[in-house]
């Protein structure tokens, strides 16, 4: 008991940061379901009878949970400062758990099962935007959580880990619809008149069930996390800015020992002295600086790649593009790992900018090998690079450096700033990936593919040079630090 009380306990730390990094888990899982099931899902609406179910309907059939990612991102900040950080997550997972039941039914209640109309292709959208509003929320405020709950010698590591997870549960839900498909085959979508489908008899299970099961599989974690949340703690910051220090106190003590937690109790109420503090008290830069980094980690087109991998490699001539996905993911795993060790050591820039460096690399290696005879492993591996080098900096390391750049009395704000354009970004390049890939200067050029991962590419550069210039150094510094740093 005296040990906990001088040095407080690192099982119940773990435990809290564990429970929330759920929260970036179902992050990955809803993100990246999409991609084992959108072809079934498409050629399922493709048999619609009262519309024609064409390319513009699926791409944004795909990607509307995005639009949910803006709202709840948007919201974030509002609720995170009206609520607290640990109701607006349950919240989040509440409206997860929702959307997984009805994205894989969205017939529940007002229509025929398995009958596709333009009505039941709305109300699947709605059930996915509703799943997106849970991202949005998740996805600014987990790493808020985690950030002002986290010692500050180690914040960096813990919320390093809130990537980890969403990259695991990207990987999980590969797997996961790996083997929901299992010997059933994905339909070859082939129009026939007005954008119905004709589809192999062999695929008819995975139109009319399996992206069912992919989508519903969702409902299991996130009713886990809507329960745990429950029994984790509010951050002390949270509680400090609503009067309730002694309870502040009480948690900082089992997290680093009563007398490191006085100390770090009385650096936060100096820096909460004004609580209506405006957006701009630290000046435009401070802003800019957050919202740039959060528009680089998606201009940089990496959900291009974790979004549409299955097809990308089918379009590579791949015999079988969900293992290679597979893959990938564990790749990703492994160099997302780099980023939690090394973190608090090499610090936040050097991470990203070698990082910006090898997604560059690996964008220009697909851009000039992508379609060529005999180069198809060359360009699987320039995928791999530009994934990799991802995983180990811009993933995690932008997520750092959001939860820890704030100020204390603008954090709540700023966070949902930043991340709605993260959002908003992530839905511009998802949505022209496809278009911009497909492009053709004459008929069966290669035009698309080269000019797309050449402006990623471009962007990566680009990318680094504003790490080197603007983003300050943040590793070893407190929370406090920050309003200190930015009032310079």
């Amino acid at each position: 008991m005296n040990q906990n009380q001088n040095n407080g306990s690192k099982a119940y730390l773990i435990s809290i940061v564990l429970v929330a990094v759920l929260g970036g888990l179902l992050f990955g899982y809803d993100t990246a379901v999409i991609s084992g099931a959108e072809k079934g899902l498409q050629a399922f609406f493709m048999e619609a009878g009262d519309f024609a179910y064409t390319d513009a309907y699926h791409g944004f059939t795909s990607s509307s949970a995005l639009i949910g990612c803006i709202i709840g991102s948007a919201l974030s900040g509002f609720l995170a400062t009206r609520l607290g950080r640990k109701r607006s997550l349950i919240i989040a997972g509440l409206l997860f758990f929702v959307s997984a039941l009805g994205s894989m039914e969205p017939e529940f209640l007002f229509f025929k099962h398995g009958v596709p109309t333009y009505s039941l292709l709305v109300m699947f959208n709605f059930y996915r935007v509703i799943g997106g509003i849970g991202v949005g929320l998740a996805s600014a405020i987990c790493p808020m959580y985690i950030g002002e709950v986290a010692p500050s010698n180690i914040r960096g590591m813990l919320v390093s880990w809130n990537q980890f997870a969403i990259i695991f549960g990207q990987l999980v839900v590969y797997f996961v619809n790996f083997f929901i498909l299992g010997d059933h085959i994905q339909p070859a979508i082939e129009e026939m008149g007005r954008g119905i489908a004709a589809i192999h008899p062999d695929a008819q299970w995975t139109v009319t069930t399996g992206w069912r099961y992919m989508f519903g599989s969702e409902a299991v974690p996130a009713g886990l996390f809507a329960l745990l949340i429950c029994f984790v703690p509010e951050t002390p910051r949270y509680l400090v800015s609503i009067g309730q220090d002694e309870k502040a106190l009480g948690i900082l003590s089992r997290i680093n020992g009563m007398q490191k937690a006085q100390q770090i109790l009385s650096d936060i109420k100096d820096t909460m002295t004004v609580k209506t503090e405006r957006l701009m008290t630290y000046g435009w830069m401070c802003i800019f600086v957050g919202v740039m980094l959060s528009v680089f980690q998606q201009a940089v087109g990496i959900n291009a790649v974790l979004y549409y991998a299955p097809r990308i490699f089918g379009d590579m001539g791949m015999q079988n593009p969900m293992v290679v996905t597979v893959v990938m993911g564990v790749i990703n795993i492994l160099f997302t790992l780099v980023a939690v060790f090394t973190v608090e050591k090499l610090g936040r820039k050097p991470l990203l900018i070698c990082g910006s460096l090898g997604m560059a690399l690996g964008a220009f290696g697909v851009a000039l090998t992508f379609g060529s005879v005999g180069l198809e492993l060359v360009t699987a591996i320039s995928i791999m690079i530009y994934s990799a080098s991802f995983m180990f900096s811009w993933g995690p390391i932008c997520w750092v450096l959001i939860a820890e750049i704030f100020p204390n009395t603008i954090r709540g704000a700023a966070v949902a700033i930043a991340v709605a354009f993260q959002w908003i970004f992530n839905f511009i390049v998802s949505s022209t990936f496809v278009p911009m890939f497909n492009m053709h200067l004459t008929e069966g050029d290669d035009f698309g593919h080269w000019f797309t991962y050449g402006l990623y590419g471009i962007i990566c550069v680009v990318a680094a040079l504003f790490v080197w210039k603007l983003v300050p150094e943040t590793k070893g510094k407190t929370l406090e630090d920050m309003t200190k740093l930015w009032k310079k």
